[in-house]
């Protein structure tokens, strides 16, 4: 039998065809579509082998048919659950590798000996990449029926968490390219290792009960408020409590151990229990976002309140298509752990769900499926295989770059936020008119200059749109923050670019940093706790206390689902207080960690606390903050240094707190390296926050003493060019170049103390210049920062004595400590001495250079010198293995186009480029004249990038005032005319 495409009957089946049904081992969804679509094969008349790791019963309660065949094999793991709500990162690449890449060969054998023994028709994947190319190996047609890709899960991994693993994503875009086509589920993401596609409705599991049966056969009257709660596992070490739930809910638990005990309100579910039936039999479903919670939660019209999952890269295209039928809910995660649950579900049941589109998606796969078994060609005539991976990359693809391999990306890849629905930040190239008649006519400015800066216009204008209608999630969060007949405070704080100094700068070098024209702003409040609006959720716990109004912080982020962060957080201000004393920079640290998807409020919140710590400030004020930050994540330019810095700004300000500009950035580092944990040096919260439009700040870190503003000569000019690689502070490369920093200090120090022990064996006189070198060799004995060497010294004396690697016990054993307060040395890794070691001691040397450069007179070789030392910096970096593709890519480009024939003839144009802040990816910074040609050729690079890798590059140009050059605005709202 075959299933008639717009029609539930079936019809006589030209012959009879064998499926091999390859099923993903992360988590159930995967299974119970794939056994909707296996249902609708089997009903057609053919045989499907289903291979899987999921229990039999996922299929068998659905499909009793001698036709049906299970095979119990894993071929992938799918993303590790460090526990119910995280996915362990690491983990997931590990087991991955141990699963699927290094029995690779066994697996491609086995799996086509056996393709070949069952004769099968067609290959259809869900969505194991091994199978598309064990497919190919036994000559058969494959197909991929799935809403991602594991190449598009992977690769945030692999750049956050596992940079040695990151062939996997590679090969898992090649094993993809075998396959004909993709048959794509709704609330899908970017998939881009698949050409062809074909959309199909929502596969969702078919009821077996009613309402009512289910319902009688649980023993849960009509009327009764259910909840099914569902997580498939439920976090460690939690306790499901009676007062969890509203008075007169009863709460269905999918999932609960044998041995746990539930309160009364409470009811275990069979471990086969047919979730769907369930879902719509109850009013609402708790729990954590999957295809298949999502899918049924839409077709059965079921409110979802939901809980983010951390690094579940899924999550953000099947929430926003959730929200967008009216069916979701989220709910804070320690606000499900500590069971204030009331105000999400009574939000639940006044939503109105409004999915009318097509449940039917099971047939329609099975019916596309089967055509093509039948030699249907749904897929247009292009190569396949590793051919076609010119179209088949993947997010993070400079990662998996083979050296010589040009690979195209598609554009719309690169702007991947189209896919969730949001516009960019508004640019600065809006129309500046209306941008500031808008702001003056709403606000009256009570203190303060709006500068001209066409972003801050663009805020303001924001801020006076926040009470009308808005749709987006963080809008009408934002709605409720401000009496904006009230005072508000905002703030500006730029990026910088890292011109000369860069990770030198926790050595103790001299840094030259420049403001960039991208900022962050910031609006803050105080409201008396009695007269702030809460959020429902947050009013929920102060009444279940009972006491008078208390302090609460409310932040909401713009932007926040494109980085897959939660858009709100809110707190009490009593939970930063240990009793009388502000908590310790510990346990705030491991407040702001509990739930990732949050942690981006240690950047702003974290303020509040190291204010508390260090002023002995105290906060009895409510305080609600509005973030909205234009420079862009990951790419080098400080974006969470300004993030800290507006919101220190904004707290300090509104409260009266009289702080110098360097001791503000020394607060926001506090943040960064104890609150963050990110062992950043003080620079880029320098830079941002003391740094002046168009000039380079130049600072000692020692820690931080400002040297002056050198101005720009007019005949030069600076560019950022972003490589499209995520650059991240905190990131494992960056951390143990540090490390093996301050290792090469250590041993320089214990071979000083060595030396002077020869020299004054016993305390013996000597000679006037043997004397200056005693106490030469004294200082170094005991060197505070690495840049106080200087380079000769360290080649005369110390060189030879500093390996090239070593192990981290080795070290620990002979030296016993490294002597830096924000890294930990781990005893197992090896960790690179020499190079980070030379680094900072000719970068310090080569930015003194460069700054007497910019200051010096006008010459040919001027321009050539400071861009020579630009590259020396870069590959420096690289030595220290801070570089990456992109980035040496552009350099390149750079170079290519200073010694072409027309630059030479020209006299020069682009003269230097070098990576810059942490490295690892991020931003170019690139020096030129200031001239038309050099604009042009900042183009062609930005042109052949694109051609090279896919991607078109940002392009950082001009400047803006630091935070405190900005200072602050105190405004409110303008009050209406009376017109006679």
């Amino acid at each position: 039998m075959r299933i008639e495409r717009d029609s539930d009957a079936v019809s006589a089946s030209r012959e009879h065809l064998v499926f091999a049904y390859y099923v993903t081992g992360h988590g159930f969804g995967h299974a119970t579509r794939v056994a909707e679509v296996v249902r609708h094969l089997i009903l057609a008349g053919h045989d499907v082998h289903v291979v899987t790791g999921a229990p039999e019963f996922v299929f068998t309660s659905d499909i009793q048919s001698p036709r049906l065949f299970i095979r119990k094999v894993l071929l992938d793991c799918g993303a590790v659950q460090a526990d119910a709500l995280t996915v362990d990162r690491l983990a997931s690449l590990e087991m991955y590798s141990e699963t699927a890449v290094k029995p690779r060969a066994s697996i491609l054998e086995k799996e086509t000996e056996w393709l070949n023994s069952i004769k099968a028709d067609l290959v259809v994947s869900d969505v194991v990449p091994v199978a598309c190319r064990a497919a190919a190996d036994a000559g058969i047609r494959s197909v991929c029926v799935t809403n991602f890709s594991w190449d598009f899960i992977y690769a945030e991994y692999v750049m956050a968490a596992g940079y040695h693993h990151r062939s996997i994503v590679w090969q898992i875009a090649e094993d993809y390219s075998h396959c004909e086509f993709l048959i794509r589920l709704p609330g899908y993401c970017p998939m881009p290792a698949f050409r062809d596609v074909i959309d199909v409705p929502l596969v969702v599991r078919r009821l077996h009960k009613s309402r009512k049966e289910v319902r009688k056969e649980l023993g849960v009257a009509d009327d009764a408020k259910v909840v099914i709660l569902n997580f498939g596992g439920q976090p460690s070490g939690w306790k499901l409590k009676e007062e969890f739930l509203p008075s007169g809910w009863l709460c269905l638990v999918c999932g609960a151990s044998d041995s746990q005990d539930l309160p009364p309100n409470f009811k275990k579910l069979a471990k086969n229990a047919y979730t769907p039936d369930i879902i719509a039999a109850s009013d609402c479903m708790l729990g954590k976002i999957g295809y298949g919670t999502v899918s049924e939660a839409l077709a059965y019209k079921c409110p979802f309140v939901f809980v983010r999952r951390d690094y579940f890269n899924e999550e953000p295209f099947l929430r926003n298509m959730l929200e967008h039928y009216q069916s979701g809910v989220e709910m804070i995660r320690r606000d499900l752990l500590t069971g204030h649950w009331k105000p999400y579900l009574e939000r639940a049941m006044t939503l109105k769900p409004c999915y009318e589109g097509g449940i039917n998606g099971g047939e329609v796969a099975a019916h596309i499926l089967q055509e093509t078994a039948f030699g249907k060609n749904y897929a247009s005539d292009k190569l396949s295989g590793a051919r076609r991976l010119r179209d088949a990359i993947v997010l993070g693809y400079q990662l998996q770059r083979a050296p010589g391999r040009d690979i195209a990306i598609p554009d719309w890849y690169a702007t991947a936020e189209n896919q969730l629905g949001h516009s960019s930040p508004p640019s600065l190239a809006d129309d500046e008119s209306s941008i500031f008649s808008s702001h003056s006519e709403h606000f009256e400015i009570l203190h303060g200059d709006v500068q001209g800066l066409p972003d801050t216009g663009a805020f303001l204008k924001t801020l006076s749109e926040l009470d009308e209608k808005l749709t987006t999630r963080e809008r009408k969060a934002a709605a409720s923050l401000f009496n904006l007949e009230e005072e508000i405070f905002v703030t500006r704080a730029p990026g910088r670019l890292d011109v000369m100094g860069g990770i030198a700068d926790y050595s103790g070098s001299l840094v030259l940093q420049m403001p960039i024209r991208e900022a962050c702003h910031v609006a803050l409040q105080r409201i008396h706790p009695s007269k702030h609006r809460l959020w429902k959720h947050a009013q929920a716990r102060q009444n279940a206390r009972g006491d008078k109004p208390t302090a609460v912080l409310q932040i909401v982020s713009f932007g926040s689902e494109l980085s897959n962060r939660g858009p709100t957080f809110d707190m009490d201000l009593s939970d930063f207080m240990d009793g009388e004393k502000p908590i310790s920079y510990e346990k705030a640290r491991k407040f702001f960690a509990q739930d990732p998807s949050q942690k981006w409020a240690a950047y702003i919140a974290g303020a509040i606390v190291v204010l508390m710590n260090e002023l002995g400030i105290r906060f009895e004020d409510s305080i609600s903050m509005l973030v909205s930050s234009a420079v862009p994540e990951g790419k080098g330019v400080s974006s969470s240094a300004s993030v800290e810095v507006a919101s220190m700004h904004a707290i300090a300000v509104a409260h009266g707190l009289n702080i110098s500009p360097r001791d503000l950035a020394l607060l926001c580092q506090k943040v960064e390296n104890h609150i963050v944990g990110a062992p950043c040096g003080v620079m880029d919260q320098m830079a941002s926050a003391c740094g002046e439009a168009n000039k380079l700040l130049a600072m000692i870190c020692q820690p931080a003493e400002i040297v002056g503003l050198v101005e720009i000569p007019n005949h030069i000019r600076v560019w950022g060019i972003d490589s499209g690689i995520k650059h991240s502070v905190g990131g494992a490369d960056y951390g143990s170049v540090r490390i093996g920093t301050f290792m090469g200090r250590k041993m320089i120090k214990s071979r000083a103390r060595e030396i002077l022990a020869e020299t004054l064996p016993d305390g013996s006189n000597h000679d006037e210049v043997e004397n200056d070198d005693i106490e030469l060799m004294s200082k170094e004995a005991s060197l505070d920062y690495l840049c106080n060497l200087s380079p000769h010294r360290y080649e005369a004396l110390y060189a030879k004595n500093i390996p090239e690697h070593i192990v981290g016990g080795t070290f620990l054993e002979k030296f016993a400590d490294h002597n830096d307060l924000v890294t930990v040395i781990d005893e197992k890794r090896t960790y690179a001495v020499k190079a980070p070691t030379i680094h900072p001691i000719y970068e310090n040397f080569r930015v003194k250079t460069f700054k007497a450069l910019l200051t010096s007179a006008t010459s040919a070789d001027q321009l050539s010198a400071l861009g020579e030392l630009l590259y020396q910096c870069h590959y420096s970096y690289s030595a220290c293995g801070l570089g990456s593709d992109g980035t040496d890519r552009l350099v390149q480009l750079v170079q290519d186009l200073q010694h072409s024939a027309t630059s030479i003839i020209e006299g020069g144009t682009l003269c230097g480029a070098k990576i810059t802040g942490g490295g690892s990816g991020g931003t170019v910074c690139v020096i030129g004249r200031n001239c038309l040609k050099s604009n042009q050729q900042i183009f062609e690079i930005q042109q052949r990038y694109k051609k090279a890798t896919g991607y078109l590059p940002y392009i950082f140009e001009g400047s803006s005032p630091g935070a405190c050059k900005f200072g602050y605005l105190k405004i409110r709202r303008r009050a209406p005319l009376n017109h006679c």
